[in-house]
């Protein structure tokens, strides 16, 4: 899974073999989580509550990318890349 973004140590996925809800993948040390995109819910997996904080504001500012690369996946498109926090 090439990753869309990075910050802070953070890394964001979207695996081309997903499925329904829309969600990315995060990968933070050991952690890895599953959140959904529309509403930010952990699907699985956790994170610590700073990696949390900091995702879920990424994921507020880029819904609609985020939201574009699902669709780009589903049609086995090329994923564009999302800035990460500064």
């Amino acid at each position: 899974m090439p990753a869309i973004s990075y910050f802070y140590g953070i890394k964001i996925y979207i695996n081309p073999k997903d499925h329904n809800p829309p969600h990315f993948h995060v990968r933070y040390a050991e952690f890895d989580a599953q959140v959904c995109i529309k509403d930010g819910q952990i699907l699985a997996g956790n994170l610590p509550p700073k990696a949390r904080a900091l995702t879920e504001e990424w994921r507020i500012l880029n819904i609609e990318e985020l939201l574009q690369n699902w669709k780009l996946m589903t049609e086995f498109k090329e994923l564009k890349k999302i800035e990460g926090l500064k």
